[in-house]
């Protein structure tokens, strides 16, 4: 029996990736007994002709180099391609009640689901169950709703296009818009947000913007963990000078310094290259008061008659500039600087850097989305692109950094529960049916739903989706009023153990892994962060005969459910290739000649109008948008209370946990830890590694309470606060959520210190 392993927090100071990242990258591949395959794997990730990376949404170059991986990406693909089988007879040794019990991390590490299973309630164990019967399982429950709007159709962004786009059609003829998805809990703010302002929500840059960029700002995103890849253009523009500006409550290694692991002469020498010029150790909700102190700086330039503002750029391209302009001027310097936690000084400096610039990236995370203003405080970080022209050049423009590495292609290609009416009319031109016309539910509105039993089904297209979601005991209590839960997935998850009355797990043929078909082998598509689409081929032999590829499990459900359909779904099921020719039907701007474009190895761009300075608003230019005061989340009185921001570990992407380490942040073999400023924690009279619980501050009548939670000192602002998610998601409120998006406020959770009760393992804290 292997002896449990103590927890520790020891503070890494080594420089991010180099030695460490390739160390981590050959344990990930032992430890799942892939070494061999996996390597072989990682030769063809992110190649011409091999398979896209099922982790972030980080484009790949046009030259590529040998090994065009990250850490991330090998910790993926080996937990992807592990030996570990999650068979009928390991759900014949364990009940649910059972699984509930284990761990996340316990879960993921027992490998790869092998055929569908079906809930059996006497036994409370899942039981095999053959593909037609869960087929027909789905159908009659659908069939049996009283409204389609009775079933929430969910989506993750691991979901290839041509998968997306079915599912999209199938559903919207089955009659309902319900497609939560997980962008609505991430960067739904940029997709709600942006569109007002440049008339599109996604990012205006390319790779390519990164070589000529005079200075880029990265604000809100952890990059060395969750897009490691982005580092090579960050060191890259560092050698040449580049200012670098991180605005982050917590400094992140990797932007402190960096070793390239392809780097043969930085790893020979133990080198590395400093990455952020300034780091602004932001309050948590204080960047809205950092963004408006900037535009005050280039205003007061301007009025002055220095250089600060692209005057013809705003002539000939925006609207709305005079009333942001005399907002801005409001704001006091004293507000801005209590608000943000930094000095008018280092706010100055940065936006001196900024007005020397004539090509700027700004790049941002969840950081900024996840707030109850997160869609307008983008709105104001467009504002500040565009008093300087920053959009339609080279070295400049917006970058949002999403995560999942098809969630921005699966919004393109239809999944949205607000779709405009002109797609509508296009589906309904091309499919022969009358698409439902009313808006649907994202996430919040389905959890809703359950919760008030109006919800009855729920297909989760990939995911995690109960362990994903905010108020976790809610949430699960209202999951499990469902009357049916499907859960399509490689690997098995805590959201295959929040079931409905009936339950399905249906497992898929990973990204790795080869599409066979009657008609041959089949390749999909994805759509990266930059609006890059290529074409992903797996090089595996899938891991059992009874996986079945995410596009025919869509086919099938479709059939078993809509028997008089005119749709095509028996050939869309084993040719990819009509798909694509469907997707430019409905598309025909931006996916014309789809079939023919995906075949070149790198891919092609997707038209982003604000490149060409061309701004599909209703105004036709770029507006200016007011957004009054500094404050982006409710003000809360109590001086006791604290602003909590769920993150993850080094170790983690999203919910899938590969270790309980955390080494970055110096964290081994714990989860339960909170990151706390010294001064707050001699505030509330707490030792380094002190024991607490957390409370929400809500104003309805649900307490929500984490217990057992480590204390560690670390380098945060006054006032703020951080641990991981998904364990403090029962902290995060169904109630607290970006008003124009849905977007949980999951950066910015009201909580206070209250005694615990809970006995805690002691973490050894080293110096």
């Amino acid at each position: 029996m292997s002896k449990e392993k103590k927890s520790e927090f020891k503070p890494y100071h080594h420089p991010a990736g180099g030695w460490g990242a390739a160390n981590a990258t050959a344990k990930v591949l032992m430890e799942q007994s892939v070494l061999v395959k996996g390597s072989r794997g990682l030769l063809s990730m992110n190649q011409p002709g091999g398979f896209k990376c099922p982790s972030c949404a980080f484009p790949d170059a046009d030259h590529r180099k040998k090994l065009e991986f990250c850490e991330n990406g090998a910790k993926a693909l080996a937990h992807e391609v592990t030996k570990g089988r999650v068979t009928r007879d390991f759900f014949e040794k364990y009940t649910v009640t059972e699984l509930m019990e284990k761990s996340d991390y316990w879960l993921e590490m027992q490998g790869r689901l092998t055929e569908p299973m079906r809930y059996d309630a006497k036994t409370d164990k899942y039981v095999p169950v053959a593909w037609d019967d869960a087929f027909k399982l789905i159908g009659d429950h659908l069939q049996a709703l009283d409204s389609p709007h009775q079933a929430e159709f969910y989506t993750s962004g691991r979901t290839a296009n041509e998968t997306a786009f079915l599912y999209s059609i199938f559903v919207r003829e089955f009659g309902t818009n319900n497609f939560p998805d997980c962008s609505n809990m991430c960067h739904e703010p940029t997709s709600r947000g942006l569109p007002p302002s440049i008339g599109i929500g996604k990012g205006t840059v390319v790779l390519a913007d990164f070589e000529h960029a005079e200075a880029i700002f990265v604000i809100g995103q952890n990059t060395g963990t969750n897009s490691p890849r982005m580092m090579t253009y960050l060191v890259e523009a560092r050698k040449r000078g580049v200012p670098i500006v991180l605005i982050n409550p917590m400094p992140e290694r990797a932007l402190i310094r960096f070793t390239e692991p392809q780097d043969v002469l930085q790893m020979a020498t133990f080198g590395s290259t400093p990455i952020s010029s300034e780091f602004v150790h932001v309050r948590i909700g204080g960047d809205l008061a950092i963004f408006k102190g900037m535009m005050k700086v280039l205003f007061e330039a301007d009025e002055r008659g220095e250089p600060a503002l692209d005057h013809d750029f705003i002539a000939q391209h925006t609207l709305g500039l005079e009333a942001v302009r005399e907002e801005a001027m409001s704001c006091s310097w004293a507000d801005i600087t209590r608000i943000s936690g930094i000095s008018e000084e280092q706010i100055r400096r940065i936006a001196e850097i900024y007005r020397k610039s004539n090509a700027t990236i700004i790049c941002f995370g969840m950081g900024l989305t996840q707030h109850q203003q997160g869609a307008h405080m983008l709105q104001q970080l467009a504002n500040l692109l565009l008093l300087r022209g920053n959009f339609g050049k080279p070295g400049a423009g917006i970058a949002p950094i999403r995560g999942h590495s098809n969630v921005q292609g699966d919004r393109t290609v239809g999944i949205d529960e607000k779709p405009p009416q002109d797609y509508l009319d296009r589906v309904r031109d091309a499919f022969g049916f009358e698409p439902p016309r009313e808006n649907g539910h994202h996430v919040l509105e389905s959890l809703e739903a359950m919760e008030a039993s109006t919800a009855k089904v729920f297909i989760g297209l990939g995911g995690n989706f109960a362990r994903a979601v905010p108020d976790t005991e809610r949430s699960y209590n209202a999951m499990r009023n469902l009357n049916l839960t499907v859960g399509i997935a490689t690997k098995l998850n805590r959201g295959h153990l929040v079931h409905g009355k009936d339950a399905l797990i249906l497992p898929v043929v990973a990204r790795s892994e080869i599409i066979h078909t009657e008609a041959g082998e089949q390749f999909v598509t994805i759509e990266d962060a930059m609006s890059n689409v290529t074409a992903s081929r797996g090089v595996f032999e899938p891991v059992t005969p009874h996986v079945l590829p995410e596009t025919e499990i869509v086919c099938r459900m479709a059939m078993a459910t809509l028997p008089k359909s005119k749709t095509a779904w028996d050939r869309y099921m084993v040719d990819y290739n009509p798909i694509r020719d469907k997707i430019a039907e409905v598309y025909p701007h931006i996916y014309s000649d789809f079939s023919e474009k995906i075949k070149n190895p790198h891919g092609f761009h997707l038209d982003i109008p604000p490149r060409r300075r061309v701004w599909m608003t209703p105004t036709g230019k770029a507006n200016f948008l007011l957004m009054p005061g500094l404050e982006v989340d409710d003000a809360i009185a109590d001086p006791a209370m604290l602003r909590l921001a769920t993150i993850r570990s080094h170790d983690q992407y999203n919910t899938t946990i590969y270790s309980n380490n955390d080494r970055y942040r110096g964290v081994y073999n714990n989860r339960l830890v909170i990151f706390m400023n010294k001064e707050d924690m001699q505030d509330r009279g707490l030792e380094n590694g002190a024991v607490i619980g957390l409370e929400t501050y809500s104003s309805d009548d649900f307490r929500r309470y984490v217990d057992g939670l480590t204390v560690i000192d670390y380098p945060m602002p006054r006032g703020a606060i951080a641990g991981y998610y998904p364990e403090l998601n029962p902290l995060l409120p169904l109630g607290f959520f970006d008003e124009v998006s849905g977007t949980p406020a999951a950066k910015s959770i009201p909580v206070k210190v209250v005694p615990s009760v809970a006995s805690a393992a002691p973490i050894k804290i080293a110096g």
